[in-house]
């Protein structure tokens, strides 16, 4: 059950140039109607975990942000303004055992050179159940060649934008087949990512996922996910993988910042081996990180 703590909402005065932010009401309306995140999805963003007051892999995140505001030339965000807003966040809010913090940043309102930034806080889902009896995903094609990134680099492939409506519709797909989640194919055949997470294979003594340069978002959650393994003997790699390496992996997840890794139980309705010892460990793990 998610905790009733109140949500925190911070406005960061200007994103790109300077720190300082205001605090607001979460339930008062403060978004204009002509953002052009709003409009047009024109913007940018990134979620990151928070446990015991600690927000998880900001670094990582706040690199993946820069990352995205550069494929969409958006100004580069002020990296102290950010970093300021999500403390005072932290801050803010009351404690709970699981919280994330989302940042948001638009182009702004159409016809100013101001972007926007916000900040907003507020406790998990519980996600036990996927975590321990893990998700069914079916693969859909997400109709880009593998090389999409570097034929057609505006299709922004690897960005994390505000513009979700695909990835909504994926996962309402895969609920109408009677599954949980999904994981994208390249029209040539390999594996992607998943509307909110990626893909990592145990094949064999490696863990493995997907190669960005196939046009996905790079994994923050993943790469701790490597770091982790690396500690244990385990060797790591970002390669192009295909349905088949799935097929026989020793064991498959998706993971992400929230959900963390969620074990892969079944893949277009043929039920799959769930791991439950060693995803136990990714998350204890994942949860042990202190930055």
């Amino acid at each position: 059950m998610v905790s009733m703590a109140t949500p925190v909402l911070l406005l960061l005065r200007d994103p790109s140039r300077s720190t300082g932010y205001d605090a607001v009401e979460p339930g008062e309306p403060v978004a204009n109607a002509l953002d052009l995140g709003i409009t047009r999805g024109d913007g940018i963003f990134e979620t990151i975990t928070v446990l015991a007051g600690i927000p998880q892999a900001l670094d990582a995140h706040l690199a993946r942000f820069d990352r995205s505001a550069a494929l969409l030339d958006l100004p580069r965000p002020h990296r102290a303004a950010w970093r300021e807003a999500v403390f005072a966040a932290i801050d803010s809010h009351d404690e709970v055992a699981e919280s994330f913090i989302k940042l948001l940043y638009s182009r702004g309102i159409e016809g100013s050179a101001l972007p926007t930034g916000w900040v907003w806080m507020q406790p998990s889902a519980d996600f036990t159940a996927e975590r321990v009896e893990g998700i069914a995903v079916v693969l859909l094609d997400r109709g880009y060649h593998s090389t999409v990134a570097q034929t057609s680099p505006w299709l922004l492939q690897g960005a994390k934008t505000l513009s979700y409506a695909i990835n909504r519709a994926a996962v309402r797909e895969a609920h109408r087949r009677g599954a949980d989640d999904v994981i994208f194919t390249s029209t040539d055949g390999y594996l992607l990512e998943g509307p909110t997470s990626t893909v990592v294979l145990k094949l064999d003594d490696r863990f493995v996922t997907p190669a960005t340069e196939l046009g996905i978002l790079p994994g923050t959650t993943q790469e701790s996910i490597f770091e982790i393994a690396v500690l244990n003997g385990y060797h790591t790699a970002y390669e192009r993988l295909t349905p088949a390496d799935l097929e026989r992996a020793d064991a498959a997840w998706l993971v992400s910042s929230v959900r963390n890794a969620a074990p892969i139980r079944a893949v277009d309705g043929v039920p799959r081996f769930v791991d439950a010892e060693l995803t136990e460990s990714i998350n204890a793990g994942l949860a042990s990180r202190t930055n």
